[in-house]
């Protein structure tokens, strides 16, 4: 084997290991935002049950949704 295989063959065989080791793709994450009307202790019980909801429809808050409260000060 001369020098010149012996090199393609150690560069064609190092391009081609990362191919085989790719990561599989991610799941997304879906991401709702609630704005509710009022401050945050009159709108608790109402983003608990909005919680609730989302539980009983299969929804795990950190796994496959992320729910971000934000509340407007005037």
């Amino acid at each position: 084997m001369d020098r010149r295989a012996f090199i393609s063959g150690i560069t064609v065989g190092l391009l081609a290991a990362p191919l085989g080791a790719a990561a599989q793709p991610q799941a997304r994450v879906a991401r709702i935002g609630v704005i509710p009307s009022g401050s945050p202790s009159t709108s608790s019980a109402s983003i608990g049950a909005f919680r609730q909801r989302l539980r009983e429809l299969g929804y795990v808050e950190g796994q496959n949704i992320a729910i971000e409260v934000r509340y407007v000060v005037a």
